[in-house]
């Protein structure tokens, strides 16, 4: 008798309910400050780039928040994604380990990141706004907002981070595909992109950069709302889908995970997948939970836990999180969904408390980890996830080494198909792997604001 790969849910076991974690943790998450007058901010301050549901939630202690239903019938195009069993991993590792990965490359776009678009395109509909402007790493969160704004009907532009840009012209070509807008970071745009093109004319760009544009845009604009893809409370808890589905998966393996791990760069997809597991945690379950960042922008292992901005423009409300400073440029990568300063507040404030771990890899031998997942299980994972499976096999690793038989489960967050003139440039030894600038990072702690 074969094996069971593949566990998968019904359409009607679609959770009807997001977690969130806030209403479980031991210690309140500090408040966001105005970047103005540096008090904590109200809803009221949020109102001009927000719909008034996302700054509910943004707020909410609530445990659970009902998920609408026109939302989940747009999650019934993909959703609930499967949970497999990477046997084929498992045995090309030779591990006792057991390896499980939660796979969200089944999406229209690829990736995770429509379990937070399509809401938000959702509740700005509902409030009459016709466009929704917002910024993009690796093309995975411009495409899945350009998805969602095709069905409800709403404009969106997209400010790409310009290295990314240059590098994954079919993101762009699907973010056009779905109707949206795509525009290079830095642009002349904005006053925040010449501003940073004054700096630097040459300038790679990066999230911070991207974020400041998209967000003078939709202030600029009464019809325009911005909308963001990771860090921020509201998208942690739309994406914690993940984890519930995993659940409910876990238990059909009749199995259990010893080992949670995702990569993390603003934070979204980790919690999706792991902050249903800090809530056990946080009851007495012994998993442990490990964030995967690039050792190129290494915010959970060398950032600092301090206030800082979200954006380079210095726009945002100041939170507190792991962050590299918002002047900090990380090196150009493939892996651009992960070239973010700070860390989601949510996620640092756990990593605080000792609810996770945290390590840092560089992209070769992420890239190496992706290829041998892709001989053993036929999955060509994104530049991003390939942090989360180099996690997995390490401590599928180690396990070969005790002699232990432990239950690992990761988070594939998307498929490389849009990625892989970074498989040639692996495969052609053009990759490279920077020294992290110390100097460069020291001068931007220095510019933190200076907060009591």
């Amino acid at each position: 008798m074969s094996e069971t790969v593949k566990y998968l849910l019904s359409e009607d076991r679609i959770p009807k309910a997001w977690y969130n974690l806030a209403a479980d943790l031991p210690v309140p998450l500090p408040p966001p400050l105005h970047p103005g007058t540096g008090q904590p901010i109200g809803p009221d301050d949020l109102a001009p780039i927000f719909p008034k549901a996302v700054i509910e939630q943004e707020v909410s202690t609530e445990r659970w928040i009902d998920i609408p239903e026109p939302v989940r019938e747009v999650y019934r195009l993909w959703r609930p994604a499967p949970l497999i069993r990477a046997r084929g991993l498992e045995k090309a590792l030779d591990t006792p380990a057991k390896i499980y990965f939660k796979y969200e490359g089944v999406s229209p776009a690829g990736s995770h990141k429509p379990n937070s678009a399509v809401p938000q395109a959702f509740f700005n509909k509902q409030e009459g706004i016709t466009r929704l402007a917002t910024e993009t790493g690796a093309g995975q969160w411009g495409s899945s907002l350009a998805f969602a704004g095709s069905l409800f009907g709403i404009e969106v532009e997209i400010y790409m981070v310009k290295v990314s840009y240059q590098q994954k012209p079919y993101r762009r070509a699907l973010m056009e595909t779905y109707g949206a807008t795509c525009i290079a970071s830095p642009s002349n745009l904005t006053q925040a992109g010449r501003d940073a093109l004054a700096k630097d004319p040459n300038s790679n760009g990066s999230l911070g950069i991207a974020i400041s544009e998209a967000v003078e845009v939709a202030a600029s604009r009464a019809d325009t709302n911005y909308a963001l893809g990771s860090v921020l409370n509201h998208v942690c808890l739309h994406q914690t889908i993940i984890g519930e589905e995993a659940m409910l998966q876990m238990e059909m393996a009749g199995d259990q995970p010893d080992i949670v791990i995702a990569c993390t760069g603003g934070g979204s997809n980790f919690a999706g997948l792991a902050f249903p597991y800090i809530r056990e945690k946080i009851k007495g379950s012994k998993v442990r939970v490990i964030g995967v960042e690039p050792a190129s922008c290494p915010t959970l292992t060398r950032g600092r836990y301090a206030y800082d901005y979200g954006d380079t423009g210095k726009l945002t409300p100041m939170v507190k999180m792991h962050t590299l400073g918002s002047t900090f440029m990380p090196p150009g990568s493939h892996s651009g969904g992960l070239r973010y300063h700070g860390m989601a507040p949510m996620v640092s404030h756990v990593k605080e408390l000792g609810l996770m771990e945290a390590r840092s890899y560089h992209q070769n031998e992420c890239f190496a980890a992706a290829v041998r997942f892709a001989r053993a299980e036929g999955i060509v994972p994104a530049p991003e996830s390939s942090h989360a499976i180099k996690g997995a096999i390490e401590e599928a690793l180690r396990c070969k080494l005790e002699g232990r038989s432990e239950t690992i489960l990761f988070n594939l967050s998307g498929h490389g198909h849009f990625d892989m003139q970074a498989y040639t440039d692996h495969f052609g030894g053009k990759l490279i792997d920077p020294a992290f600038n110390q100097s460069a990072l020291d001068t931007a702690l220095s510019e933190l604001p200076n907060i009591g």
